[in-house]
């Protein structure tokens, strides 16, 4: 299997794993519960917030699959997750499961994912020079 093959399977299952987030949410009726609790951390429009990385999460992914706008949606979505970190998973240490719960080692394989298959997206579209 070539490389660009590897990038591509790498580029779909996060654009998987991220579209579970936004229809999940929206499916089982998160997306209120999460804007309430983003007003009560002090975050103000809470609910204008979480309808916005929802729809995000659902639309992205597919913009992912096809290989459209993946380093800005890479950016967009390490920020989201880097955003979960900062507010949920950091103070409940590293695991998710077996040592800890909910911690931020998803997040992380998340971020690093997301922004390898971001940059290297950007890099294969900048034109080369030549010295």
């Amino acid at each position: 299997m070539d490389e660009n093959a590897l990038w591509t399977i790498l580029r779909i299952a996060l654009a998987g794993l991220i579209a579970a987030h936004g229809w999940a949410r929206l499916l089982h009726g998160g997306v209120v519960p999460f804007g309430a609790w983003l007003d009560s951390q002090g975050i103000p429009f809470g609910a204008p917030i979480a309808w916005s990385v929802t729809i995000i999460e659902m639309i992205g992914p597919f913009l992912l699959m096809v290989g459209r706008g993946v380093f800005p949606l890479s950016l967009i979505f390490s920020t989201i997750y880097l955003a979960g970190i900062v507010l949920v998973h950091a103070k409940e240490g590293w695991f998710v499961v077996g040592l800890g719960r909910n911690g931020v080692e998803y997040s992380v394989l998340l971020i690093v994912a997301l922004l390898c298959v971001g940059l290297r997206h950007f890099n294969l579209r900048r034109p080369v020079t030549s010295p």
